[in-house]
């Protein structure tokens, strides 16, 4: 496995795994992959040959980004490396995609952010992707409903000065 940059021409691919995790996260077009390509700080993908096996898109704070959590974030830490969603194909799971893809994110984080910050549903929930987040490090640090109160997140942090991201990058 090795993680890349994505490409444009990733992003039907990278729309096909998305579409496939909804209700977890939310439907994205082409248009909006485009988007993220263009404007996330961080967009990358874990292939396996010419298989994506996942990806990550996170932001710094102070981007035009309009997401309801980031704001929350931005509100609440002048420095942190958000996580605006990681998707593992189902075949992929177990393999160690999402913990690989997290230690690159928290490697870019190096002297860029203090902290990751990520949501997961409760509502409907995401008990394996919680599971994950806590076994990694993350934190819950507040909760708020999104969507016309259809969904309700938790708000999670990792502070990386310390964590096992931040030293499993350092080796």
């Amino acid at each position: 496995m090795r993680l890349e940059d994505a490409l444009r021409e990733d992003l039907a691919l990278v729309g096909v795994l998305n579409e496939a995790e909804i209700p977890h996260v939310n439907s994205i077009d082409l248009a909006g992959f485009i988007w993220f390509l263009e404007a996330a700080d961080y967009f990358r993908v874990a292939r396996d040959g010419d298989k994506i096996l996942g990806f990550l898109i996170g932001f710094l704070p102070g981007r035009p980004y309009d997401s309801l959590n980031y704001r929350w974030f931005s509100d609440k830490y002048a420095s942190f490396l958000y996580v605006d969603r990681i998707v593992v194909s189902p075949t992929a799971r177990g393999l160690g995609v999402g913990r690989k893809l997290y230690e690159d994110f928290a490697g870019f984080a190096a002297g860029r952010a203090e902290r990751l910050t990520c949501e997961v549903n409760l509502r409907p929930p995401n008990e394996g992707s919680m599971r994950f987040h806590q076994t990694i490090g993350f934190t819950e640090v507040g909760r708020q409903e999104t969507e016309g109160g259809t969904k309700e997140v938790s708000l999670l942090t990792m502070n990386l000065a310390g964590s096992n991201m931040q030293s499993q990058n350092s080796a």
